[in-house]
């Protein structure tokens, strides 16, 4: 059997149970790895129960600073029993097998190609701890000292973990470093340490890293901060998982950073509504009076508002929305990932309607495009929804530190102060379309006290906000809403396109957290003679990149992780893509984020399935038929 060997470079994945305390202990690992400047990106798989359940956390180790799921396993930490049987058939040829040997290992689970290393936990637990509690806690962290000792970490850097995470009660910070000890000593005594694949500190910058300057961050709260810092003073919500830590994460922040100095009163208000169709409502009203207010929610939230998100549409009131995506429909899997609300959110509402969306990739760009939703929300008048998914939102990621220009000033868009209603002559029509751009004037209450007043209604009106069922009104107030989507086009954010080293007729669409193993992948066909220009979509309505990228390219493939292919038909509906066959899906649905193996086998597999070789010849794309 050879062993898999690689430095700075594997898959370690965990197998423990819900509600162990198995969570800090694996961040711990991850965040030393992260302190020994290493890539790393990790993952926590847990279930939607509170306890007893299976649950697992995938940490990808890579030099090269790929972040996205790779695919395969390198390394299994089962301390699992349920799972035992499943853990070790997805360990890869080559592998290593770390598990609980106070019992005897079945001889079902056996595998000739990988290398079982047995360590006895629990007995460990039984015999330095008479605490039940301490035993199920402190089992945690005598593997990651084991882990320590065979993978070669800096033993330094996880004591100085454990003294932060408990900082405030140092009476745990020995009783971790014992424990922390016992593994590692127990590893160094009983096996060759360290393994064929292991860690090692001052190797040369990651490719895809300019340096090492890197945050660990997640989603949720990079887009609490953006809210701070766009503005926000308002937040209506109502739980669900994986959207709750947004507002949880706002929450925090105002109460450092929106506390009047002065008096010590808040300035700032959130609400815990009854449901979400309260909240979506709560964050209109106070938009419409002049507050920067935003919601957080998932799939199920999504459905409950979008009545209501038609409201702002059609009123055109400006307001925010943060949807963390999940695993639907109706409950489906509430702590799984997908990409699955992309036309429920385009199209929110009944009757004709078109949303603006965003689509940040990493916490920083959840940070950035947060602050500036808050920004076209009020240029547009219109809701703006930032499309995150539990990927992004709930775990960590790494993160260049994130920035903000303190020139920065807040767009507030086409609003009538006092002094401008007053100098004016004409008569104030909430909805004339005056500089051509689709989008009107707008007051805030109380803004004059005669001048400005308009009744917001979201029923048909015409330009000066009057009622009317008049069919040329309507159709009048509907084409503009029209045109000021065209305008939107001009404001959102651009794509983010990258063309391969020689000419190819082929290319490659993805969003959001497919971007990270979309570009592992092309990179690896690339290896295989087989370019492939990219293209990051980030926003909705698609802007003229998106279109003249579709035009370029003979084929494209679109990766999304949905079962419907939502993006592709997005675009197919909303730009000029002559065939449908132009557009290729490469789709992952099962909840867990796509692997960057996948997409190139998906690509790898078609471009074989059309007999087709791509080579590179005189810096161009040939296609040869075989």
């Amino acid at each position: 059997m050879q062993l898999k060997s690689a430095i700075n470079d594997f898959v370690i994945k965990f197998a423990n149970v819900n509600g162990t305390g198995s969570a800090s202990a694996n961040g711990m690992f991850a965040k030393a790895i992260f302190r020994m400047g290493i890539p790393v990106s990790p993952r926590n798989i847990f279930p939607s129960n509170i306890q007893g359940m299976p649950t697992w956390y995938e940490v990808r180790v890579s030099q090269d600073g790929y972040l996205g799921r790779r695919g395969g396993i390198d390394m299994m930490v089962c301390v699992n029993p349920q799972s035992m049987s499943r853990d070790v058939a997805e360990v890869s040829p080559g592998g290593y097998f770390v598990y609980d040997s106070t019992k005897p290992l079945d001889l079902r689970l056996h595998r000739d190609d990988v290398e079982f290393i047995g360590i006895p936990f629990t007995e460990i637990c039984l015999h330095e701890y008479s605490d039940a509690r301490q035993r199920l806690l402190f089992k945690n962290v005598i593997y990651v000292g084991a882990l320590a000792a065979l993978l070669d970490i800096d033993f330094t850097i996880l004591k100085d973990l454990v003294e932060d995470q408990f900082k405030g009660k140092e009476k745990l910070v020995a009783p971790n470093i014992y424990a922390l000890e016992l593994g590692y000593q127990y590893a160094n005594e009983h096996f060759d340490c360290p393994l064929g694949i292991r860690l090692e500190m001052g190797r040369e910058v990651a490719k895809h890293i300019s340096d090492f300057d890197q945050i660990l961050m997640d989603g949720n709260t990079a887009a609490a901060l953006g809210a701070v810092y766009a503005g926000a003073t308002v937040a209506a919500w109502y739980p669900i998982t994986p959207s709750t830590s947004v507002i949880e994460a706002f929450d925090r922040y105002c109460q450092r950073l929106r506390i009047d100095p002065g008096t010590g009163k808040k300035n700032y208000a959130i609400v815990q509504a009854e449901d979400e169709l309260a909240a979506i409502g709560m964050v209109i009203g106070a938009n419409w009076n002049g507050a920067r207010a935003f919601t957080s929610t998932s799939g199920p939230g999504l459905s409950l508002m979008s009545e209501f998100l038609g409201l702002a549409y059609f009123a055109e009131v400006p307001a925010v929305l943060i949807d963390v995506q999940r695993a639907g429909p109706s409950t489906g899997m509430p702590t799984r990932t997908q990409q699955s609300d992309i036309l429920a959110a385009a199209y929110a509402s009944h009757g004709d309607t078109k949303h603006v969306l965003l689509f940040p990739a990493t916490p920083a760009e959840c940070f950035e495009l947060t602050i500036k939703s808050f920004d076209l929300a009020e240029r547009l008048q219109t809701p703006i929804i930032i499309m995150s998914d539990l990927d992004l939102g709930m775990n960590e990621w790494m993160s260049p530190p994130l920035e903000f220009d303190d020139e920065h000033r807040y767009d507030r868009g086409k609003v009538l102060d006092g002094g401008a209603l007053e100098a004016m002559t004409e008569r104030f029509g909430r909805y004339l379309d005056v500089d051509g751009d689709g989008i009107p004037y707008r007051t805030y209450p109380g803004a004059h006290p005669e001048k400005g007043a308009y009744f917001t209604r979201g029923s048909s009106r015409d330009e000066y906000a009057a009622y009317t069922e008049d069919g040329q009104a309507y159709v009048r107030n509907m084409d503009r809403l029209l045109k000021k989507f065209e305008t939107a086009k001009t404001l959102v954010p651009d794509a983010k396109i990258k063309k391969a080293a020689v000419h190819t007729d082929y290319g490659v669409m993805f969003f959001g957290t497919t971007a990270s193993p979309a570009y592992e992948a092309t990179e690896m066909l690339e290896k295989e003679n087989i370019p492939l220009n990219t293209c990051r979509i980030r926003s909705f309505p698609f802007n003229g990149e998106v279109e003249q990228f579709i035009q370029e390219h003979k084929q494209i493939f679109v990766i999304e992780q949905n079962r419907d292919g939502q993006m592709r038909r997005l675009l197919i509906n909303e730009t000029a893509v002559v065939a449908k066959a132009k557009l290729v899906s490469v789709l992952e649905y099962d909840g867990l984020p796509i692997t960057a193996r996948k997409i190139a086998a998906v690509m790898r597999s078609h471009f074989n399935s059309a007999n087709v070789t791509a080579i590179k010849s005189e810096g161009k794309l040939e296609e040869l038929s075989q």
